[in-house]
């Protein structure tokens, strides 16, 4: 039957997006010019326009490593899962068009075997579908948990600081280029870190 080229083709999108969720946090390579080679001591002053390496934050802070290793098990199970379904339905299919062919069942047994594979079907694209909806839902989730603890950590950092603005790159955007003593991302992923280890301690 046809329908086991779109049963192999469902795994093969939830596959996909399990990939993406391994790798989204991931250091990508694309960093601004401004990151390469620079262990520059910030220098920075009050009242300058300073930035952040995002990727760097996303691969070296600690929380998004504990995240990312969270989801990373949640969506490997799912697709094991999802694998474990499809292979089943893909060997029940490959079942029924071996006897079909061997005319090993009659017309009718034939038909009633044919509209439960139909079912079996119908219900395995709603599953794959609501999995792949809650990888990306845990994805969505992991992001946003980030992105509020970092930007609740800089509105602190910048009490003290006093930074005219703190500008987030990632990938060369915006920041194409600029001065290395203007990227704080060394600083504030030292007092990321700190911060995080110390929450973590205390909730342990």
């Amino acid at each position: 039957m046809k329908n086991v080229s779109l049963i192999l083709s469902i795994v093969a999108i939830l596959a996909a997006a399990a990939f993406g969720i391994i790798f989204l946090t991931s250091d990508n390579g694309k960093t601004a010019d401004a990151q390469e080679g620079t262990s520059t001591e910030n220098t920075a002053s009050k009242g300058d326009i300073v930035y952040i390496q995002l990727d760097r934050i996303l691969q070296e802070y600690d929380m998004a490593n504990d995240l990312r290793s969270v989801v990373e098990t949640k969506v490997q199970n799912i697709q094991a899962e999802v694998d474990r379904r499809g292979k089943k339905l893909e060997s029940d299919v490959n079942d029924f068009q071996e006897k079909l062919n061997k005319g090993l069942m009659t017309r009718s047994v034939a038909e009633v075997q044919s509209e439960k594979l139909r079912q079996q079907e119908a219900d395995f694209n709603n599953y794959a579908n609501q999995k792949q909806n809650e990888i990306l839902e845990e994805q969505t989730v992991m992001m946003n948990q980030l992105a509020d603890a970092i930007k609740t950590f800089l509105d602190k950092y910048n009490e003290e600081k006093k930074y005219a603005m703190i500008l987030t790159n990632q990938g060369g955007a915006p920041v194409i280029t600029g001065d290395a003593a203007l990227d704080i991302t060394d600083d504030v992923l030292a007092k990321l870190n700190e911060e995080y280890i110390k929450n973590k301690n205390k909730k342990d």
